[in-house]
């Protein structure tokens, strides 16, 4: 029943011009909302300490079908292209008490992952629907936002949405 009533406020928001996911700051083309996260090996990653990279900003749970599917694709992308400057982040939006659950579904993966609990993520909204994805460039350009199930994340997706940002030049 809140799956019906989600889809049918996301379709009332949608008719008024108002997205549910993204907050009002945020457009692509703009610059991305600050973020920062403590990964659940104790790293402390943000959009400051970033800068220079390019960022997938990436919301999942251990209980998604979608996301468990999408994220064997990001790890092939992310071994691919960490050393050109690719980060992925990828947040869980469990609770703490699900950590277990987390830290063993993260031991397949190597880009940095966090609970939601121990990341400051405010300003990309309220994150209702997953897997979602956003993409920041390397100068803290929010270039894709509300990627989510509907268009999944794949070997072909990455390299269409993700890769002319890796080709960009490093600017100081």
């Amino acid at each position: 029943m809140q799956y019906l009533a989600g889809i049918i406020l996301a379709g009332v928001l949608a008719v008024a011009g108002v997205s549910p996911v993204l907050a009002d700051s945020l457009r692509t083309g703009a610059a991305a909302p600050a973020f920062t996260v403590t990964t659940l090996d104790g790293r402390v990653l943000g959009s400051a300490s970033l800068q220079g990279k390019v960022v997938l900003l990436h919301f999942w749970a251990t209980w998604c079908p979608p996301c468990q599917a999408e994220m064997p694709a990001l790890e092939r992308f992310y071994q691919q292209h960490h050393d050109e400057g690719l980060e992925i982040i990828a947040v869980s939006v469990e609770d703490r008490s699900d950590e277990a659950k987390v830290r063993a579904a993260a031991a397949a993966y190597t880009y940095p992952l966090a609970l939601i609990s121990n990341a400051t993520v405010s300003g990309y909204g309220r994150i209702w629907r997953l897997p979602l994805t956003f993409v920041i460039d390397r100068a803290g350009v929010l270039r894709k936002s509300d990627w989510s199930g509907e268009q999944p994340i794949s070997a072909t997706s990455l390299d269409e949405y993700v890769l002319p940002y890796l080709k960009t030049p490093v600017t100081n």
